[in-house]
């Protein structure tokens, strides 16, 4: 079976002010390698970059999580596992002190909810998340998250993030969810927003600069005017 690997984004940052980790998507099964051109993958390669513009020369570097395997494969849960893997791996690089922001898409989105109790974790940023029914919540009592959904979705269920946001802002009040109105699963309509979004919120956990206005906003709203809030220009 491939090793799961980072792949560094580009422009590279040392770390030394944190490490934003972007896991991409998947499928509910398969075995198969997540290596080679995979577009769930390629997709996240533009998050990578947006947040490595604007958060490189800060001191943050931003690696891509690239899986083992193609599937989510329960009881596995193959990439919960590949990101625990890479938490442990960037505390070997940075020391065990270093803050992580994780991003996710999708499954990836799904698995960074999953790890989000993990210590070195300051920041999840869940978007279009694939999330069940029943998706364990508890763990993230004063998790900092931002969770984002078109309204053109057709893979994932608005509706279940919206119902995860709310169990998650019962437990911890740092949570923002934006509803992306005309864009769909692959993120492309309004790709520039989704980008921008992630990047701001990932420096701001990081604790490099202030909550942009909205997502503050929606922090201090909460449930349920938090959680519903239309992203703008």
């Amino acid at each position: 079976m491939t090793l799961p690997r980072l792949e560094p984004a580009t422009p590279p940052g040392d770390g030394s002010a944190g490490v934003v980790l972007v896991l991409h998507g998947g499928r509910p099964d398969g075995r198969q390698g997540a290596g080679g051109f995979l577009l769930s993958h390629v997709r996240m390669v533009p998050f990578g970059q947006a947040v490595a513009r604007s958060a490189a020369r800060r001191g943050v570097e931003t690696d891509l999580l690239r899986y083992r395997v193609r599937g989510w494969n329960a009881p596995d849960l193959d990439p919960v596992v590949d990101a625990r893997w890479a938490l442990d791996e960037v505390r070997v690089r940075h020391g065990a002190d270093v803050r992580v922001v994780l991003v996710g898409h999708s499954m990836g989105g799904r698995a960074a909810l999953r790890v989000g109790d993990d210590p070195n974790v300051v920041g999840i940023a869940a978007l279009a998340p694939w999330i069940e029914r029943n998706e364990p919540w508890e763990h993230l009592a004063g998790a900092t998250l931002l969770i984002a959904h078109g309204d053109r979705e057709r893979m994932t269920d608005p509706r279940a993030s919206l119902w995860f946001a709310r169990q998650v802002a019962s437990i911890s009040d740092r949570v923002a969810r934006f509803d992306v109105h005309g864009d769909g699963h692959a993120m492309l309509r309004r790709a520039g927003e989704w980008h921008g979004l992630t990047a701001r919120f990932a420096l701001a956990a990081l604790g490099l600069e202030p909550f942009d206005p909205a997502v503050a906003n929606a922090m201090a709203a909460g449930a349920p005017g938090g959680l519903s809030v239309p992203l703008t220009a």
